[in-house]
């Protein structure tokens, strides 16, 4: 995949916060919605975990209004600016200095936020070894036998962690490969094998063209290939 398409330099975004946010509003849409998004919050004023938490929740979800779902998105920023807030001081730099697995618990369990944001945060803003798995990932492992049909979050992880070296440069351009070969070759219906960087597949293609119910543990999809 690396010969293929080269580093992919992900995650975009300035600051760790900045990663933070864009994590959080990402879900359900585009990069370039959640650009927007944030083009908004910097231009309303200091962008800033205080500044954020502070403006009044209808504010805030206008102003994250390209980004979809404007309300319910801007309802998880607040809560995981309120951990930030009144747990660490408002400083990202105290709740990233917690040890992972409980750093990643804390993120985990604020209200809103699934297993692949959480984790999207962990590895791309706080520089921590966890590998972020989603369904391009899900996609992709089952059509080459790598996992079954009803493999959760957790083991699809897993499967990818017990392979690789545990290091945050890796993690990050594995994961963002894979997620341009699911976007330009591993699609959920007809999918372009020619010139996949991943060929040849071990499923047939009436495999890889079905759509399987997989469990949804972990906010991955509720039926294969998705998105």
């Amino acid at each position: 995949m690396l010969q293929a398409h080269g580093p992919q330099g992900w995650w975009p975004g300035d600051t760790p916060f900045e990663v933070c946010v864009g994590a959080i509003l990402t879900q359900n849409t585009n990069w370039r919605n959640v650009e927007r998004a944030l083009q908004n919050l910097k231009a309303a004023g200091p962008f800033t975990p205080e500044a954020l938490w502070r403006l009044p929740p209808e504010r805030l979800a206008e102003l994250i209004r390209p980004a979809g779902y404007f309300n319910i998105k801007a309802g998880r920023l607040r809560n995981f600016l309120t951990l930030v807030m009144e747990e660490f001081a408002g400083s990202l730099e105290r709740l990233f200095a917690l040890p992972t697995s409980e750093l990643r618990e804390r993120v985990l369990a604020v209200r809103g936020i699934g297993h692949e944001t959480a984790d999207s945060i962990v590895l791309y803003a706080a520089e921590r070894a966890v590998f972020v798995v989603d369904a391009y990932t899900l996609r992709i492992a089952f059509r080459h036998s790598l996992v079954d049909q009803d493999c959760d979050y957790d083991l699809l992880q897993e499967t990818f962690t017990a392979a690789l070296e545990s290091d945050v440069p890796l993690f990050k351009d594995y994961h963002a490969l894979l997620v341009r070969v699911g976007k330009d070759h591993c699609k959920k219906q007809a999918p372009l094998c020619a010139g996949c960087p991943l060929q040849p597949c071990s499923n047939p293609a009436s495999r890889a063209n079905r759509s399987e119910r997989i469990t949804t543990k972990g906010g991955l999809a509720t039926r294969f290939g998705s998105p």
